[in-house]
Order: structure tokens, then C-alpha cells, then sequence
């Protein structure tokens, strides 16, 4: 039974991962909370099933061009350093403290998201309404050769 769960939990962090949003973020609350497993383990599962991921995910953007390295590096390389710092950082960390920061990380990831998308629409309304407010104001030309 749990070979089955743990199939579909895959399987669902796998597809919200590859709608974009990160499937950690679905993967580790679904590994704690329906498999009965610690923190540490699921956050550590997640990093190993990212390492392929990301690697198929960068050969394609390779692949078609993508990827400007005078910018990658820069940033990955404090990045990985940072992600290895974390990593031990968490090890000192204890299980339940582990799954309050992680549960506070998502709630204000969300929060974000949620203003981020706000301002979008709010953006896009004005757009739109500026659009429908600007109108085409004819030429003097066009004027004159209509009152002839």
C-alpha cells in the first residue's frame, strides 16, 4: 500500500513540478504528512529526485540556446554553496523546528504569489482600459479631405 502512495505522490510532485511551480513544494508536505516520514528524509528525497530533473531540464535549455553562461555562473556557483550551507544547516536543525520553517517558507511563498499575481491583473486591467480609452484620433488630412 505504501509502494502505491508513494507512486502517486510522485507522480503529483512530478506534474506540479512541470507546470512549474517547484514540486518540492507538493512533494515534501505529501511525504510527511501521508507516509508518516521525518522532514529530513523528505526534503533530502527531494533534492535527490531534483538532481535529474533539473539536469534533463538544463540539457534542453542548452540545447535550444537558453542559457547565457557569463550570467549562469555567477549566480550558481553562490547558489550551490549556499544550497550545501543550508543543507548542513538543516541537519543541526531539528525535526519539528525543520517542518515549522518549511511550513512558514510555503505560506509566505504563497503569499507572495498571490500579491504577485494581484499586481499582474491589476496591471493588465489598466491595460486594457487604457486601451479602450485611447482612441485613434484622425489625421487633420483625413478632416479636411472628408469636409470637401
Amino acid at each position: 500500500m505504501i509502494t502505491v502512495l508513494l507512486i502517486i505522490i510522485g507522480i503529483l510532485g512530478g506534474i506540479i513540478g512541470g507546470m512549474g511551480m517547484g514540486g518540492g513544494t507538493l512533494l515534501i508536505p505529501l511525504l510527511t504528512i501521508f507516509t508518516g516520514m521525518e522532514q529530513h528524509a523528505a526534503q533530502a528525497l527531494n533534492l535527490i529526485a531534483f538532481i535529474p530533473m533539473s539536469a534533463v531540464a538544463l540539457g534542453i535549455h542548452i540545447k535550444n540556446k537558453l542559457v547565457d553562461f557569463k550570467t549562469v555562473l555567477p549566480i550558481a556557483l553562490p547558489a550551490a554553496a549556499a544550497g550545501v550551507a543550508a543543507s548542513y544547516l538543516s541537519k543541526l536543525t531539528g525535526a519539528r523546528a525543520l517542518s515549522r520553517y518549511f511550513g512558514l517558507f510555503l505560506t509566505l511563498l504563497g503569499i507572495y504569489q498571490l500579491i504577485t499575481a494581484i499586481i499582474n491583473v491589476v496591471r493588465e486591467h489598466k491595460k486594457r482600459r487604457q486601451e479602450l480609452l485611447t482612441v485613434r484620433a484622425p489625421k487633420r488630412s483625413e478632416i479636411s479631405g472628408s469636409l470637401d
